[in-house]
C-alpha cells in the first residue's frame, strides 16, 4: 500500500482480512510496535551501476566490493590498530573468500592463530554493517546451517567476563571441529549481503564485452534488485521475442566485435547456419569493409581464415539486417524514419548513394542478394537462415530466462527514494520542451505518458499472444526502442551502421544527440523534468547512464549542478581510451552521495593475489543535514501505511467492529 491509499480510512471489510493475519489486540500491537522500530532506523546503502556491457570480472568485482564500501568498513574499524597490507588481505578476502582462502593456506605458519585472528576481525566488521537493520532482517539474511552461530556472536556482549568465555569458546570449537574456512566464507557473504540494501542496475548489460550471461546470472542471484532497461538490453529482449530484425542487430554487433562468447558458450545458440551460408554465398565477394574487430590478449590467435570467415558472416547478417529494418520503417510509418530507407538510394553504376542532399561514394556494393527493383525482400535462403537462427534465439532457455527477469524487474524508469533513474533520456524539443510522441496506439504523448505507454508497448512484445497484432507491434516498438529516432533509450536522431559500415567519409557517420543532452545542464530544466515525475527538492537528482563521461578531456560526471548524475564512465573496455577511466559507481547511504571512480580491471587472478582494487577514488558531492532514516523514504512510506491500517484495526477491536480470534 502506498502513501496516498494509507490517508484513506480502511473499510470494514479490509479490516475484517487484516484481522486473519493479526488476529488479536496483542499481535496487531506488537506488529506497530515491530514497524515503529523499523521506521526509527537509517536507510539501507544503495548501489547504482550502469553500463557494465558484458565486462562480467569488473561487474562482479565491484559488486563484492560494494564500490569500496566493504574497504571502508574495514579501514573504518581497524586504521589504527591494523597496518594497510593485512586491511587489504582482509577485504580480498571478503570480497573472494574461497578463493582468497586457497592462496593463503599454504602460506600460513599457524593456521589456526590466523583462523582465530580473521574471524574476531570479520565478526566486528560484520557487526558495524548489520547495525543499522532489525535482528530479525539480519537473521534472514544468515546462511541457515550457521544462522544461531553468528546471531550468537554479533550480539554476545564481550565486556562481561563470562560472555567472553562463551565468546572465545565458539571460535575455538569451529577451529577445532575444522570449520573455520566453511564459517569464515558464510561471514564474508553475510557481509557482503548486508553491505548493500539496494542494487540499481541503469541499463545496458548486454553487448560489447564478452559474458553478459554472467552478469545476468549474478543479478537473479542478487538479493534486491531493479533494473532500467538499456537500448543494448532492449535490442536482446527484442531477439528473445523473436524480433528476426532485432537477432540480425545482435548477431551484427556481436560479430562486429568479436563477440560470439556469450552467443555461443552463454546461451548455447549456434552460427553454423550463418557460417554455411556465408561461404557459399559470399566467398568470391569483398568483404575488407565488414572486418571485424579483433582485440585484447587473445587477438593473435585467430588465423587469416578465421578473419575472412568473420568477415563473410559479418557482411551477410549485416545485408539481412538493412532489409529487415527497412520492412520495419516501412510497415511503421508512424516512426517517421523513411529517410533511413537506403537500400533503394544505391547508385551501383557510379557506387555511390545520396543521403539527404549530399552525395557518398560507397566503398562496397557487391550485395549478390539485393534485388534491385526489391531492395527490401529477403532471398528465400537468407529467409531461410535468420528463420533457423531466430528459432534458436526462441529455444535458448537461459536466454528466455534472462529477459523473463528483466521484464519481472526492470522498466523505462524508476522512481525511488527522491531519484529519477532512468538509462538513457527524457526526449526534448530543440527548444527544451518534452517531445511529444504518436506511435503504437498513443497520439501527443511525452516525458512520464509517453514513458509509461512505451514500457506497456515493449511488455506486449514478449507476453501477448504469438502471431497477434499486439505482440507484432510490441516487437517492431522494440526495435523502435533500441534505435528510432529520439528513442528514450537511443536518444539520439539516427543510427548510422549503415554509413559506418560503406561509406569512408566519417562525416555521414554522426549521430546527432536529442536536445536533452544540451539542456541536461541546465538546472531549471532538470527540475521541471523532476516534477514531470512528482519529484521536487534539494535532495531529488536524475540518475543517468548511457553516454560516457569523457573525464580524460574534463567532463563532470555531474550536471546541472548536481542536479543530474551520469554514472557511465566507461566499463566497457572498447570506451576506456575516450574515457580515460573504467566506470563509475554511485553510492546513497544514511548519510551522504557519493562517486567512486574505477580503474581498468586487469583480472580477478591478479585482484585475489595483489589485494588490488579498482575504486581508485571517491568524492562525496552531497552531505544530508541528517541520518535519512527509513521513515523518509519510499518503503517507509509503505511501512507507515501498514502501521496507519494496524492502528485501524486497533480501534475496530476496541469499538467491537472487529472480533478478535484467540485461536487464530
Amino acid at each position: 500500500m502506498n502513501s496516498k491509499q494509507a490517508c484513506a480510512a480502511p473499510d470494514l471489510r479490509y479490516l475484517q482480512m487484516l484481522s486473519r493475519q493479526y488476529p488479536t489486540v496483542q499481535a496487531a500491537s506488537s506488529e506497530i510496535i515491530n514497524l515503529q522500530t523499523i521506521l526509527n532506523l537509517p536507510k539501507g546503502t544503495e548501489h547504482f551501476i550502469s553500463d557494465v556491457h558484458g565486462e562480467y570480472e569488473a561487474f562482479l568485482h565491484i559488486l563484492n566490493s560494494a564500490s569500496g564500501v566493504v574497504r571502508e568498513k574495514v579501514d573504518a574499524l581497524f586504521a589504527t590498530s591494523v597496518s594497510r597490507a593485512e586491511r587489504d588481505q582482509l577485504s580480498t578476502l571478503i570480497y573472494y573468500p574461497s578463493e582468497k582462502l586457497s592462496e593463503l593456506c599454504g602460506q600460513l605458519e599457524d593456521r589456526n592463530e590466523w583462523y582465530r585472528i580473521t574471524l574476531h576481525r570479520l565478526i566486528d566488521v560484520c557487526r558495524l554493517v548489520t547495525s543499522k537493520y532489525t535482528r530479525s532482517k539480519v537473521r534472514k539474511a544468515m546462511p541457515k546451517e550457521y544462522a544461531y552461530i553468528i546471531d550468537e556472536l554479533l550480539n554476545t556482549n564481550y565486556e562481561f567476563h563470562d560472555k567472553r568465555d562463551h565468546y572465545e569458546n565458539i571460535i575455538s570449537t569451529i577451529i577445532d571441529i575444522d570449520r573455520a574456512e566453511d564459517f569464515i566464507v558464510a561471514v564474508c557473504n553475510l557481509i557482503k549481503r548486508m553491505v548493500v540494501d539496494r542494487l540499481h542496475m541503469v541499463g545496458d548489460m548486454f553487448d560489447r564485452g564478452p559474458r553478459a550471461d554472467i552478469i545476468m546470472d549474478a543479478l537473479m542471484d542478487y538479493h534486491t534488485v531493479d533494473i532500467q532497461w538499456g537500448n543494448h538490453d532492449v535490442l536482446w529482449m527484442g531477439a528473445a521475442t523473436g524480433s528476426r530484425t532485432l537477432v540480425a542487430t545482435v548477431l551484427s554487433n556481436s560479430i562486429h566485435y568479436n563477440n560470439l562468447e556469450v552467443i555461443e558458450t552463454g546461451y548455447g545458440i549456434s552460427l553454423r547456419p550463418l557460417a554455411l551460408f556465408a561461404n557459399e554465398i559470399y566467398k568470391d565477394c569483398d568483404c575488407s569493409c565488414f572486418a571485424a574487430k579483433f582485440a585484447g590478449d587473445d587477438a593473435e590467435q585467430y588465423t587469416e581464415k578465421d578473419k575472412a570467415l568473420a568477415a563473410r558472416m559479418h557482411k551477410a547478417i549485416t545485408v539481412i539486417l538493412f532489409k529487415l529494418e527497412g520492412q520495419k520503417i516501412l510497415r511503421n510509418p508512424g516512426f517517421g524514419m523513411e529517410d533511413r530507407l537506403l537500400l533503394d538510394k544505391i547508385d551501383y553504376a557510379h557506387k555511390c548513394i545520396t543521403i539527404g542532399d549530399v552525395k557518398y561514394d560507397l566503398a562496397d556494393t557487391d550485395f549478390p542478394t539485393v534485388d534491385r527493383e526489391h531492395p527490401y525482400e529477403l532471398s528465400p535462403e537468407e529467409d531461410e537462415v535468420i528463420g533457423q537462427l531466430t528459432e534458436s534465439f526462441q529455444r535458448s532457455e537461459k536466454l528466455q530466462k534472462h529477459v523473463r527477469f528483466l521484464y519481472s524487474k526492470g522498466g523505462l524508469y524508476k522512481v525511488f527514494n527522491g531519484n529519477l533513474l532512468l538509462h538513457g533520456c527524457i526526449p526534448l524539443t530543440p527548444d527544451g520542451q518534452i517531445m511529444k510522441f504518436s506511435v503504437v496506439g498513443c497520439k501527443d504523448l511525452g516525458g512520464r505518458a509517453f514513458l509509461d505507454h512505451a514500457e506497456k508497448v515493449a511488455r506486449q512484445g514478449y507476453y501477448a499472444k504469438p502471431g497477434s497484432p499486439e505482440r507484432l507491434a510490441g516487437m517492431d516498438f522494440l526495435w523502435f526502442l533500441w534505435c528510432g529516432r529520439n528513442s528514450p533509450l537511443f536518444g539520439r536522431d539516427r543510427m548510422t551502421t549503415f554509413e559506418r559500415r560503406l561509406i569512408k567519409d566519417e562525416s555521414s557517420w554522426t549521430e546527432p544527440k536529442n536536445a536533452y543532452y544540451t539542456y541536461y545542464h541546465d538546472p531549471a530544466v532538470c527540475d521541471a523534468l523532476l516534477a514531470e515525475f512528482g519529484l521536487a527538492g534539494p535532495h531529488c537528482h536524475i540518475i543517468n547512464g548511457h553516454i560516457p563521461v569523457k573525464s580524460k578531456k574534463g567532463e563532470s560526471p555531474f550536471k546541472a549542478g548536481g542536479k543530474l548524475i551520469v554514472i557511465d564512465g566507461g566499463f566497457c573496455r572498447a570506451y576506456q581510451p575516450t574515457t580515460g577511466i573504467a566506470g563509475y559507481t554511485l553510492i546513497y547511504n544514511s548519510n551522504c552521495y557519493r562517486i567512486v571512480s574505477h580503474q581498468p580491471f586487469s583480472g580477478k587472478g591478479k585482484a585475489i593475489r595483489e589485494n588490488q582494487d579498482i575504486a581508485s577514488s571517491s568524492m562525496i558531492f552531497e552531505r544530508m543535514e541528517s541520518t535519512v532514516k527509513i521513515s523518509q523514504t519510499d518503503i517507509g512510506s509503505e511501512l507507515q501505511g501498514q502501521v496507519d491500517d494496524l492502528k485501524a484495526l486497533l480501534r475496530a477491536y476496541k469499538m467491537g467492529e472487529v472480533k478478535e480470534d484467540h485461536k487464530g
